[in-house]
């Protein structure tokens, strides 16, 4: 969990500086862009090229071999076809530079890039149409096919053994329920963190392993209209949250992130599941997981977003937008049961498989 001053805080004109005098170009415009651990700016320059300058937090920006594997992931992903953002040299040819600077809290480091700006909007301001559904399913399902191809002599620091978003450490979420006190959420979060004791750990050595993004959420994903008055997918962004995972939580996380977004939640995962088993077909173990993994990513979300607040209650409006939403999902989805669900997500998969 990032310390109270750990977020950057550059004044425009200290960004401007550092991007001349570390990447050599000439600002015609800068502006901040919403983040919530780092800081981003939208930059365009005088030579003609659009960028995010991108100054990571002073805890994360330590990690100098995790950032060069999200540096080198994007790379990769955009090499082998898909829309991910990759990173300009500086003057002397590195992808990313540590800069000392003061933003207001006395000296510290932070480690900086600028990144190629992607056109088109973000999923949350589109409709979620039955096949943008299934296209984000299939997005999902080819990164992480393409992630696992991935060779590099810094793979290791993926391996994020006490990440509290990943869903391999979902038990981790027991050392916060406090922050739920007096509300009755908490039994129905009790109840999932059992089941996920109870359901999934014991599946682990039958789910595929892989590289997961992560966060594949409805802010991370852009798009653009396409010919047939739908929309098709321009960007993936955002590498903070990678890791050695499975193939299974991928698929989880972006279910969960699109139900958010969506009038009628249930009917999402259907759909979102349809496009990633044309990519990736799930084996039983990992069928039999989903419900749950999907309700886990929830609790993540829901009780992370609290507690942050008791860190930074002057940035509640922002770490609530999505948790209110999540409140009245979770405890549907959880009423409904799994057996209902199942039966929503895997009869409407396979009718939309059957129409493509």
């Amino acid at each position: 969990m990032l310390a109270k001053n750990a977020k950057p805080n550059f004044s425009q004109s200290q960004a401007s500086e550092m991007v001349q005098r570390v990447f050599r170009l000439t600002p015609a415009e800068i502006r901040p862009l919403p983040s919530y651990d780092d800081q981003n700016f939208y930059l365009a320059t005088v030579e003609g090229g659009e960028y995010v300058l991108k100054i990571m937090n002073s805890e994360d920006s330590k990690n100098h071999k995790l950032i060069e594997m999200q540096t080198y992931a994007m790379s990769f992903l955009h090499q082998n076809g898909l829309p991910a953002q990759t990173a300009l040299p500086t003057a002397s040819g590195q992808l990313m530079s540590l800069e000392e600077m003061d933003c207001g809290y006395g000296c510290q480091k932070y480690m900086v890039r600028v990144l190629n700006h992607l056109p088109g909007t973000t999923v949350s301001k589109v409709p979620l149409t039955p096949q943008l559904l299934y296209d984000i399913g299939k997005t999902a399902a080819r990164m992480d096919k393409i992630l696992k191809e991935m060779a590099h002599p810094e793979l290791s620091a993926l391996q994020r053994d006490k990440f509290i978003w990943s869903l391999s450490n979902v038990t981790l979420l027991e050392g916060y329920l406090n922050v739920l006190d007096g509300d009755p959420l908490q039994q129905v979060i009790k109840s999932v963190i059992h089941l996920y004791k109870s359901s999934v750990v014991a599946k682990y050595p039958n789910f595929r392993k892989c590289i997961n993004h992560g966060d594949f959420n409805d802010l991370n994903v852009l798009v653009q209209p396409d010919e047939s008055d739908g929309h098709r997918i321009t960007g993936i962004l955002d590498f903070g949250d990678l890791n050695s995972g499975y193939y299974i939580h991928e698929l989880a996380i972006t279910i969960m992130y699109m139900m958010m977004e969506h009038p009628n939640p249930i009917e999402v995962g259907g759909l979102v599941l349809a496009g990633w088993e044309s990519v990736l077909p799930l084996n039983e173990e990992e069928k039999e997981c989903l419900f749950v993994l999907v309700l886990s990513r929830f609790c993540q979300s829901l009780i992370l977003a609290r507690y942050f607040v008791t860190l930074h209650p002057e940035n509640e409006e922002y770490l609530m937008i999505s948790s209110r939403k999540g409140v009245g999902i979770l405890r549907q989805v959880w009423e409904l049961g799994k057996e209902q669900v199942e039966k929503v997500w895997f009869q409407s998969a396979a009718q939309f498989s059957d129409r493509q």
